[in-house]
Formats: structure tokens, C-alpha cells, sequence
């Protein structure tokens, strides 16, 4: 068991987060017409890079949504950021 820390609540057990996608990914324009291939790459391609990377993941018990950068080759955290101020 990994423990991952969550801004909001502390150090948890991996099981209770859910990874949401690489951070830094541009949403396709919805006010210009966006093809299936575009959309397609948007939700499914990944990069998969080695080393530091920046990803975007949810504590499910407190439903909030954060920043983690984290070693994709140890799986060591190196650290996570909020998306909102807290109390806000």
C-alpha cells in the first residue's frame, strides 16, 4: 500500500484516490466544429513519460480534485497541489 498525501486531508491510502488524467492537456475548442479525431486523442492519448510527471487526481472520501507530481518510474510523490484555497 502507497499512502498518498491529500491537501485537503492529509496522508490517505491510495485506494481512496482516482486518477483523472495528465495535467497541462488542452480541451479541444467546443465553439469550432472538433472531429472525432480530435476528441479521441483528446480522452485517450497519453504520453507516458518517465520520471517527473504532473497529474490531476480526486480524494473520493472528500471529493476534491488536486495537482500531484509524483516519479512515474518510483512512484515516489514529490508533491501536491490544490486547486482551490481552503475553506473556499
Amino acid at each position: 500500500m502507497q499512502l498518498f498525501p491529500c491537501p485537503f486531508c492529509g496522508a490517505r491510502d491510495e485506494r481512496e484516490f482516482h486518477f483523472m488524467g495528465e495535467a497541462g492537456k488542452t480541451r479541444p475548442d467546443t465553439q469550432q466544429p472538433v472531429s472525432d479525431a480530435d476528441w479521441a486523442a483528446y480522452l485517450y492519448d497519453q504520453r507516458n513519460d518517465k520520471g517527473r510527471v504532473r497529474e490531476v487526481w480526486m480524494h473520493l472520501p472528500c471529493r476534491e480534485v488536486f495537482g500531484m507530481q509524483r516519479d512515474s518510474v518510483t512512484m515516489q510523490v514529490l508533491g501536491t497541489t490544490a486547486f482551490r484555497k481552503a475553506g473556499a
